[in-house]
């Protein structure tokens, strides 16, 4: 059913629980997966320090690195359970980032994880999660991830 699954990760723990999700699929499906991570160039980075910047020719320069590290072992674990997996880090606003690489890459299917923020911290910060949902043309798998869970079943 479907052939292209595409995941957005946010480099968070939480973000991955959708992971076994997406290799069941993968795997009844023989579908690629195309794992994703958004640098929003309006964000400021949050775990960055000064001495990270050492030998690097600029913030950018290591928020691409990092992703790109992150996404390798990301994909390390699928490819090595017979999974197609290919890697994008993509620069812009987030949602119409995901909604413009599933474009582009033919994605039939959006799976992620929600963080699960409501109230006051979904004015303050928006939903990634929401935003796909009004804007997607796809499907979208969409598990709810909280914080303190135990972890996804491997």
């Amino acid at each position: 059913m479907y052939k292209t699954i595409l995941v957005p990760l946010d480099l968070s723990a939480r973000a991955e629980k959708i992971l076994p999700h997406v290799e069941d699929l993968a795997l009844c499906n023989k579908a690629k997966v195309v794992l994703l991570h958004v640098l929003d160039p309006d964000a400021p980075p949050s775990d960055i320090h000064l001495k990270d910047l050492m030998g690097r020719q600029s913030l950018s320069d290591l928020l691409q690195h990092s992703a790109e590290e992150y996404l390798a072992a990301c994909r390390k674990k699928l490819v090595d359970k017979g999974i197609s997996v290919q890697t994008r880090v993509y620069w812009g606003s987030v949602v119409d980032s995901i909604i413009v690489v599933a474009e582009e890459t033919g994605a039939d299917l959006i799976a992620m994880a929600s963080h699960g923020r409501g109230g006051l911290a979904m004015v303050f910060y928006g939903s990634v999660a929401a935003g796909i949902l009004h804007k997607a043309d796809r499907p979208l798998l969409l598990i709810r991830s909280m914080e303190g869970e135990p972890p996804a079943p491997q």
